[in-house]
């Protein structure tokens, strides 16, 4: 494996801009693996940044939940819509499945408005307080996200995704 994870590797693809320029995409940055030891050690790195960054999501579902005055405004369909219009552009863009990636968002979210529905009232004082209402179980996700890696993420931070 030459690359890490993550740093982009110029290729060259036709463009909407022009035909010859040099593209920067994800999938190009994909690295030959020849073991599942391999396709492991990427993935863990790729999960090394994955989860900061979904406590950082989460970090803003704690502030959704505050500002909004009401819990009905907690989902908002139009929002849902936009954010999958916008998932299914990058990931064709990234050279990716839209399909595959509109399914991942789409658990995401269910599991993220989950959470600031629990948000919502912890923050107001209503429902069960602490750990308990802030973890999401292995039952509610295993339907979602496969369970494994979502019960991974709650059990050692216990705050959802």
């Amino acid at each position: 494996m030459n690359a890490a994870p993550g740093h982009p590797q110029a290729s060259t693809h036709r463009s909407p801009q022009g035909e010859g320029l040099p593209v920067h995409q994800a999938i190009h940055t994909v690295q030959p693996c020849t073991t599942m030891a391999d396709v492991r050690r990427c993935v863990d790195a790729l999960d090394d940044i994955l989860v900061p960054l979904l406590v950082q999501r989460t970090g803003y579902m704690t502030q959704a939940a505050r500002i909004k005055q009401n819990a009905s405004q907690v989902r908002d369909e139009g929002r849902i819509q936009a954010i999958v219009d916008r998932v299914r552009a990058r990931a064709m863009a990234e050279g990716g499945s839209p399909e595959v990636l509109e399914a991942i968002y789409r658990s995401l979210m269910e599991v993220c408005i989950d959470f600031e529905h629990r948000e919502f009232a912890r923050l107001r004082g209503e429902g069960q307080s602490g750990a308990a209402s802030a973890a999401v179980s292995s039952e509610e996700t295993s339907g979602l996200l496969g369970g494994g890696a979502v019960h991974n993420l709650t059990s050692a931070g216990g705050n959802g995704l």
